[in-house]
């Protein structure tokens, strides 16, 4: 059977939070039963959007990671007694009467994505636009309003998703949780994992030093290889964190540059000169 999965491109999400207000617009003062109880107006953020700053002045990157209920295969806040269920098409929904009095399922999410209603006293979270499904949409509100095409909203089989996790590296949040999330993250290194970046620079004419080649090497391996762009500025990313690396320059008529850096988060190693 298909089911419903959302793709979220990291690298396409601009925080315009089109996503965000689609979904207070949909639900905010809406009930939507038996699939959801009105959102309340602020406190509750059903897409959140989590944001990331990595690296120094001036090589500052920075993420964003829409996060909406993930929607798992094996959610940890599912009930016995149906006050948290699976639909067929994969979606997790809280029974807005069944569930009134459990704050515990707040807490039951590793994620983080479900709220508290204290005036309905009631724990909340995307629904996946259940009830918007139900009439045949082919999007949810998010989806649909996102700018850059971040966002997607994709039925499938589980064959079809795990051909799609290989051919586009889709990854999915905390995959230690495994809850085997219906979210599933594509360029997410750009979020989880690090780079190293720097100018290079001819000493004797203080220009800058374009297509020096730069080599990247940890325990005597390399890594990767760069060139410098025409600025003399390179950019090595989707490294790991807590390692040990070395940063060796070349190019022709000038002594070869290694510098040795030990890697605790996104890092800026400034200008290396090049002598003659």
């Amino acid at each position: 059977m298909k089911k419903w999965n959302m793709i979220i491109d990291v690298s396409l999400c601009h925080d315009c939070n089109d996503c965000f207000l689609s979904d207070k617009d949909e639900f905010v003062d809406n009930e939507w039963p038996p699939y959801s109880a009105a959102q309340p107006r602020h406190g509750q953020r059903w897409m959140n959007i989590q944001r990331q700053e990595t690296g120094q002045y001036p090589k500052v990157r920075v993420c964003y990671m829409p996060t909406p209920c993930l929607h798992c295969t094996n959610a940890p806040c599912l009930t016995a007694d149906g006050a948290v269920y699976q639909r067929p098409d994969g979606l997790v929904i809280i029974d807005p009467k069944k569930a009134v009095g459990r704050r515990e399922i707040v807490e039951s999410c590793p994620y983080g994505v479900i709220y508290w209603n204290e005036e309905k006293k009631l724990a909340q979270k995307c629904t996946g636009c259940a009830h918007l499904m139900d009439d045949g949409w082919k999007d949810t509100r998010c989806t649909q309003v996102c700018p850059t095409g971040a966002l997607k909203l994709v039925f499938a089989d589980d064959a079809e998703i795990g051909r799609m996790k290989a051919d586009q590296g889709l990854q999915v949040y905390r995959p230690d949780l495994v809850a085997d999330a219906r979210v599933y993250y594509k360029n997410f290194d750009l979020w989880t994992k690090s780079f190293i970046a720097g100018s290079v620079v001819f000493a004797d004419t203080d220009e800058c030093a374009e297509g020096a080649k730069v080599t990247l090497k940890s325990g005597g391996t390399t890594v990767a290889e760069a060139a410098t762009d025409n600025f003399g500025d390179f950019l090595i990313d989707g490294l790991e964190l807590a390692k040990d690396y070395e940063v060796a320059v070349t190019t022709g008529g000038y002594k070869p540059v290694a510098r040795a850096v030990s890697l605790d988060k996104s890092l800026n190693i400034g200008s290396i000169f090049l002598e003659k």
